[in-house]
């Protein structure tokens, strides 16, 4: 078939092209700027066109022909942009998006929304009926996208929706890579408890459910949360990112509540800027708000089955980090 990844070079995006490409399917990737990721993309055979999801042209343009739309473009912690950005891209884009491929006559477009949009699970596991509760622009425009595909869906273009956990894995340059680095130093500053619930997704995993979904009849109108089989509190993540690198870590605790308040500080005194802030409240979040999923709507209705445990996948992200030069 051919495909169109819209924001194509990203991590996730970067992951299923490869996949599709190596399955025989004719991709075109969509993206905002051109990289060293985009010419890889080109080597591998696949169409790569610079443009944005809110070019209505460029994405009419690459709507030819296509049978299957993957839409994985969204704002994500930009610098120094007003919120009306993230409406523009996150909801406005995949308006577009939806509108063009209905247009073209697709006939399957899969949306890459977030688990974020749950926000802290209060009684975890979270299934895909537990309130939203999304605590950011980004999740609240990832969320608020979701009615839109659904609408386009109920009006004749079938549907899905993902919703992925906490994405890792070899090629991911930035999610994962702090907590290994830091482990990899033999320190690891908790703050907090450290027995918040976090639930990783392996790449490989994410791409699976990609797959399932882009066939006819499969998931159609539904909205699917996708991690792996096991959610684990911080601390032992922390502990066995230790193991996978095959080093010992300590791992002191601190109160929290300093580091809430410097989040907020730090993001405000960069923004000017235009600095990445090295702390920010998004990333502050993650040792104190739970993620933890009940994935059993898409092993039962996908026969989704994510087969590599926690610790393999470290252990091949670390091994990733370390070829690469990352550690």
């Amino acid at each position: 078939m051919k495909i169109l990844v819209t924001g194509g070079t990203g991590f996730t995006g970067k992951a299923l092209v490869r996949r599709l490409l190596d399955e025989g399917h004719q991709v075109v990737a969509l993206d905002y700027q051109e990289g060293l990721k985009t010419e890889e993309l080109r080597q591998w055979g696949a169409e790569v066109v610079i443009g944005t999801v809110t070019d209505r042209e460029v994405v009419r343009r690459c709507m030819e022909g296509v049978e299957v739309v993957h839409h994985l473009a969204a704002a994500f912690r930009e610098l120094d942009v007003p919120h009306s950005y993230y409406d523009e891209v996150n909801i406005g884009g995949t308006r577009i998006c939806l509108e063009e491929a209905k247009e073209a006559g697709v006939r399957k477009f899969i949306y890459c929304s977030t688990c974020g949009v749950h926000g802290n699970v209060d009684n975890p596991p979270a299934d895909e009926n537990a309130p939203i509760n999304a605590a950011d622009y980004y999740q609240q425009t990832k969320y608020r996208a979701e009615p839109v595909v659904l609408e386009f869906h109920r009006n004749g273009l079938p549907s899905v929706i993902l919703r992925p956990a906490a994405i890792y894995g070899p090629g991911d340059p930035e999610r994962f890579f702090m907590i290994f680095k830091r482990v990899s130093k033999g320190v690891f500053p908790m703050f907090g408890s450290g027995r918040t619930l976090y639930h990783p997704l392996y790449i490989d995993h994410l791409v699976d459910a990609f797959l399932l979904v882009q066939q006819e009849g499969v998931g159609d109108g539904q909205a699917y949360l996708i991690a792996d089989e096991e959610y684990v509190s911080i601390e032992d993540l922390v502990r066995r990112t230790a193991r996978a690198l095959g080093v010992e870590v300590r791992i002191p605790h601190y109160p929290i509540l300093p580091l809430i308040i410097a989040g907020h500080v730090c993001e405000k005194a960069c923004k000017p800027f235009k600095i990445k802030p090295p702390i920010f409240p998004r990333r502050v979040d993650w040792f104190r708000q739970n993620r933890a999923f009940d994935i059993s709507k898409a092993k039962r209705e996908l026969g989704y089955a994510p087969n590599i445990s926690l610790d393999e996948g470290l252990r091949r992200t670390a091994d990733w980090y370390r070829a690469e030069g990352y550690l």
